[in-house]
């Protein structure tokens, strides 16, 4: 799976990746120590290998999103400015059609009851914002917080949901990887919920 992202990682140097992304790597065994979702996953480059901390091999998608923050990772500091995905350079033409972030499945899942997205921050060290109705911040990777808010439905206007980035989420990830890490985060959350 990805053999071009571990080409990729292979010829960067493992100090600096690290430094980037803020996780842990060791020089010995070439393997990085990091944090997706609050999950912990250790990263083999010589094996070609991902495992979960149960020890579980990683899926296809947690592959592609950890592989292209490795590489992509940049050391900035956050801008503390939200935007939505169409403000991100080159977002306006990307994040439309079949590359839509899934806003409707939050609005399936938590529009009814928006309290409800406060039940899984403990599970991903997610912290409560004082946006819509319900609004909340995680870090998907340390340099990538999501801030996802709703909106209740009622008797005028359906249920709406959000979902806003750091402004140099462009930085540190494509979009393409953007959008599987944010698609992943909000089936992660659905699924908590459930």
């Amino acid at each position: 799976m990805h053999k071009e992202l571990w080409q990729q990682l292979a010829k960067l140097k493992g100090v600096k990746v690290a430094a980037d992304a803020q996780c842990q790597y060791s020089k010995s065994s070439e393997q990085y120590n990091i944090l997706f979702l609050n999950e912990a996953y250790t990263v083999s480059v010589p094996d070609k290998e991902m495992l979960s901390s149960t020890g579980q091999e990683a899926g296809f998608i947690e592959q592609l999103c950890v592989l292209s923050y490795l590489i992509n990772a940049v050391d900035v500091p956050e801008a503390d400015k939200l935007v939505k995905g169409d403000s991100l350079a080159g977002g306006e033409f990307f994040f439309k059609g079949v590359h839509a972030l899934e806003t409707a499945t939050l609005e399936e899942c938590f529009g009814e009851c928006p309290g409800l997205l406060y039940d899984v921050v403990e599970s991903f060290d997610a912290i409560r914002c004082e946006f819509g109705d319900a609004s909340i911040r995680l870090y998907a990777f340390s340099r990538l917080p999501l801030t996802i808010v709703i909106w209740q439905s009622d008797d005028e206007f359906p249920a709406r949901a959000s979902i806003l980035f750091d402004k140099t989420a462009d930085k540190q990830l494509p979009l393409d990887a953007l959008l599987a890490v944010t698609n992943y985060t909000v089936q992660a959350l659905v699924a908590a919920a459930e």
